[in-house]
């Protein structure tokens, strides 16, 4: 499922974040890690677009050179 992570394994884990975070704090914990996921990609997305316009740019001016 997860790699070499099993359903025992996860179900632990999730017991012990239970454990620690408390029921309550669990929803709040997970909106904020889904919104630092979704920023992530976001700001990832953004530097590859950047990354392809300075590629086109080189591309073009050595075009133009030749």
């Amino acid at each position: 499922m997860f790699g070499r992570i099993g359903m025992g394994e996860l179900l632990l884990i999730f017991g012990i974040v239970l454990i620690v975070f408390g029921p309550t704090k669990l929803p709040s914990l997970a909106k904020s890690m889904g919104e630092a996921i979704a920023e992530f990609k976001k700001g990832a997305n953004q530097v590859s677009k950047e990354i392809d316009k300075m590629a086109e740019e080189v591309e073009k001016s050595t075009d133009e050179a030749k």
